[in-house]
């Protein structure tokens, strides 16, 4: 038996609370993963977990041992990091999770360079306009746009993005009489808007007075926006905005190519929305790899 493999086995188990989905994880059969756990028990001569049809749960026997083997897993980790750094070595799985639209958008040509620049590193991204949890699926290092909740994860910012409200040319010719392109942010209650419900503020917009608004600079005002679409994909906001469905109220990086090209028309340009932090986040015990770490300062250096 291979103790350490059949270790980690053992801590990912308990730390998703699930035999298949550490076998996808591992790319193997959820009997594998099973017979590991049960070889590892054997060779302790303890029962680690109780299991039953429904649901696992540490023996008080498990609970010491846990905490031992993620922390020797960590500390073995650390050691190899070190080695591997300085060697340039990388190798294996890389597990790296996204939003939908920025992992498609920026992240995958990040994610190309960093395979041509480690060559025996493979990459699994998932992408997911959603919350995930990063210790439950197996993920390695993540990329989180917004303001980061109090949590046991490792965080690096990295940068920040600022979010425009904008709408196509076709969107804005189409305008029932008498309705007319928004000059301040209660002028959006007039027009359909497309809300991304992932954002934990809903529908609530917020802007701040520039110097060239028509209020005192430094005033914050929000609106709740309203229209007869909501979705929580980033890239059904993106189709739905160039489709000209509505307006919308998106980070520059989504349409940054668009509006480059004068595609789209960005709104109430003297009333900046406020901007958004770009962190890589990590499980704790996942930070010392140095997969991670390469990974990391790759990013970071872009």
């Amino acid at each position: 038996m291979d103790r350490l493999a059949a270790m980690q086995s053992f801590v990912r188990v308990v730390e998703s609370g699930s035999f298949s989905a550490v076998a996808r994880e591992l790319q193997t059969t959820q009997s594998r993963v099973s017979k590991q756990v049960a070889a590892l028990e054997r060779e302790l001569g303890a029962k680690l977990l109780s299991r039953t049809t429904r649901s696992l749960a540490l023996t008080e026997a498990g609970e010491r041992y846990f905490a031992q083997a993620r922390r020797l897993i960590a500390e073995i980790a650390e050691a190899e990091s070190e080695l591997l750094l300085g060697e340039q070595q990388l190798s294996g799985w890389l597990r790296v999770a996204a939003s939908v639209g920025y992992g498609r958008l920026k992240l995958l040509p990040l994610v190309k360079t960093f395979l041509a620049a480690h060559p025996n590193v493979k990459i699994d991204l998932k992408l997911n306009d959603g919350f995930i949890d990063l210790v439950e699926e197996g993920i390695d290092i993540a990329v989180r746009i917004g303001e980061l909740a109090d949590s046991s994860l490792v965080a690096q910012r990295i940068g920040t993005t600022q979010r425009v409200v904008l709408a196509s040319h076709e969107y804005l010719r189409s305008l029932p009489t008498g309705l007319t392109m928004p000059s301040v942010p209660e002028d959006l209650l007039e027009h359909n808007c497309i809300v991304y419900s992932e954002l934990a503020t809903q529908n609530a917009w917020t802007f701040t007075a520039g110097a060239g608004a028509v209020a005192t600079e430094g005033t914050q005002v929000t609106i709740r926006a309203q229209g007869n679409l909501q979705t929580n994909s980033s890239e059904v906001i993106r189709a739905s905005v160039l489709s000209g469905m509505g307006i919308g109220y998106s980070p520059t990086w989504l349409f940054e190519e668009e509006i480059a090209r004068g595609e789209l028309q960005v709104l109430l340009p003297d009333w900046p929305t406020p901007p958004l932090p770009i962190h890589l986040v990590s499980p704790a015990q996942r930070r010392s790899s140095a997969k991670v770490q390469a990974f990391a300062l790759h990013m970071a250096s872009h």
